[in-house]
């Protein structure tokens, strides 16, 4: 089969009644969708363009971020609603159901809802590193700091928040890095996406409780991916915890938390190889 040569992604709108989803389009083939919560479509696009070339690839910005807009700025993103704006997504694009969604951190959660109520919309799940406290031992300590945190933020001490943040998910950072990412001058855009992540999208994505019983009769195949590099924070925990839950074994993926974006090409490798096997060539 001859690969297909990648072009720039086409662009479109959807409403939902309630938010106006911005997603792109790349390549041609079976439908795989990447999404995540809080990072938008542009986090996605070096893998996308690597999966477009033998796959229709689907992305988004998640509703309340950078170009989806929300009807009520001040209403919660939450996991259910994000899953209805994939499933939306899906039969907008009308090649569903989708061989693959990807959903990485707070997309991971957005995924696992959607194969729990929204089965038609994929064959197969992949969690990547899904941030879940509810499936965790320290599940009300890390609900207390997670509320200090979120308070903190909207007190007006951005950059205190995140190093909460990074401490939290046990991501070693120093502080100085800290103030020198999440501090100074920012665009509006980047105040506006840290506002409604910090008051309106983490709460309601850590402390989702998945319904392990209605994953397991999914018709939805659910993977559960952790980055090679992630031993010991937060997302390896959760991630392995949810694994054993469901009884699967988890698959390791290059790098980190963001693997995608830290090593695209290998990510893609290792999808294509564990997932995404070659679609059957024309007769």
């Amino acid at each position: 089969m001859t690969a297909t040569p990648v072009t720039a992604p086409t662009t479109g709108l959807l409403d939902v009644g309630d938010a106006r989803l911005h997603y792109e389009l790349r390549g041609s083939g079976p439908l795989v969708v990447l999404v995540a919560a809080p990072m938008d479509a542009d986090a996605f696009a070096p893998l996308a363009d690597l999966l477009a070339t033998d796959r229709t690839v689907l992305t988004t910005d998640p509703r309340g971020i950078r170009r989806s807009t929300v009807a009520d700025p001040d209403a919660d993103a939450t996991v259910e609603l994000r899953a209805d704006d994939v499933a939306a997504l899906v039969a907008h694009v009308g090649l569903g159901p989708a061989e693959l969604v990807l959903g990485s951190s707070g997309g991971a959660v957005t995924v696992l809802d959607l194969a729990t109520r929204h089965p038609d919309a994929a064959r197969v799940v992949l969690a990547h590193e899904p941030p879940l406290h509810a499936v965790l031992p320290d599940d009300a300590e890390l609900a207390e700091r997670t509320r200090r945190m979120v308070d903190t933020h909207l007190a007006g001490d951005v950059v205190g928040a995140w190093q909460q943040f990074m401490e939290i998910a046990d991501i070693p950072m120093p502080p100085e890095l800290v103030a020198q990412m999440f501090g100074g001058d920012r665009s509006p855009q980047d105040v506006a996406d840290d506002h409604m992540q910090f008051a309106h999208m983490l709460w309601p994505t850590v402390r989702y409780r998945p319904d392990v019983d209605a994953l397991r009769a999914s018709p939805t195949r659910v993977v559960v991916g952790i980055g090679e590099e992630s031993a010991g924070q937060l997302c390896d925990r959760s991630s392995r915890a949810l694994a054993a839950l469901l009884g699967v074994e988890p698959v390791l993926f290059p790098s980190d938390h963001i693997g995608f974006v830290e090593d695209p090409p290998a990510f893609a490798a290792r999808l294509r190889e564990v997932l995404l096997p070659a679609p059957p060539t024309a007769a």
